[in-house]
């Protein structure tokens, strides 16, 4: 019995359902030597701004019980630098390239980058990184675009207008409910829903009495936030009709189907490539077994076929 991988995701055809997580895989090249680049369904690039980033100060990072805290601050070398330096390697890979961007201040910065980038035929799809905590928009100073309906519906129709790409909007998990922000990004115009950007969280050394992190407050990772992420996906599979790509915790096939089963359409891969860099490669190979063992013709039969549980009713 042959088994089918392939997934689309809006105009993208994917040979399998894997991609990499925006933050996780640098440009790509960085791990060339730990895998085979050509066998993932998409490459997506660490997030890029216009204009160069130096980040956050150190400590950016430090470990938490099941994951791992981080406060980066979008360090880039900007949109030029980019394209002259770390694109041209990823665009030899024959795989969708999916680039990351985001504003540091202005949402007019998403339509800039999305006009320049439309250019640029090797790049495959955009994700909107519209849930960093750099993100402001005027009204609301401290208040990210993915925690406001109208103001990512904004952003995404703005997009949009200029961009004939795949547009995938990457939304926050620090939200009361995430799907009318799902909803307002497939409103506006987006082809994908990525689900879920870090949990917000702090970690303290309680000899010190310090933030482990020089940012008091940073991003939570890894297989801790997992049940986490799995529900929001499961939740916005119901309300929308655009795919999801589900992340927050994968670090194996089976954690991988988890989140197939709940709704999405495709997965990537984030916080375990720092653990182990090929584990990408294991989760296609794993995924292609689990569907044979199970008979299962094609991956995409997997979206949402969670089995309805067995509700008793109310005496």
């Amino acid at each position: 019995m042959k088994t089918d991988l392939s997934v689309r995701i809006g105009s993208l055809h994917l040979k399998n359902p894997v991609m990499v997580a925006s933050g996780t895989f640098g440009y790509a090249e960085e791990f060339k030597d730990f895998l085979d680049l050509r066998q993932l369904g998409a490459v997506v690039t660490k997030t890029v701004t216009l204009k160069p980033r130096s980040g956050n100060p150190s400590p950016r990072t430090c470990e938490t019980p099941s994951g791992m805290l981080n406060s980066i601050g979008l360090e880039n070398p900007g949109l030029e630098v980019f394209l002259k330096t770390k694109l041209p390697f990823a665009a030899k890979l024959g795989i969708p390239l999916i680039v990351s961007i985001a504003s540091e201040s202005d949402p007019q910065e998403f339509v800039e980058l999305a006009c320049r980038l439309e250019r640029v035929k090797s790049v495959s799809a955009l994700e909107l990184n519209i849930s960093c905590p750099n993100v402001k928009h005027a009204g609301a100073a401290t208040a990210l675009i993915s925690q406001d309906p109208a103001a990512t519906k904004a952003v995404v129709r703005s997009v949009r207008k200029v961009s004939t790409k795949t547009i995938i909007t990457k939304l926050s998990p620090n939200v009361t409910d995430i799907v009318p922000i799902a909803q307002a990004a497939q409103a506006g115009g987006s082809d994908a829903i990525a689900l879920i950007n870090t949990l917000t969280g702090m970690c303290i050394d309680v000899r010190r009495r310090r933030s482990r992190i020089a940012m008091p407050v940073g991003g939570l990772s890894g297989p801790a936030v997992r049940p986490v992420a799995v529900r929001m996906v499961w939740e916005v599979y119901r309300k929308i009709k655009i795919p999801i790509i589900g992340m927050g915790g994968i670090i194996d096939t089976f954690s991988a189907l988890e989140f197939l089963i709940a709704g999405a359409a495709a997965i990537s891969v984030g916080t375990a490539n720092f653990v182990d860099p090929a584990v990408s490669g294991r989760i296609i190979a794993g995924l292609k077994e689990y569907a044979l063992e199970n008979k299962i013709a094609s991956v995409r039969s997997l979206t949402g076929s969670i089995v309805k549980p067995c509700v008793q009713p109310k005496k």
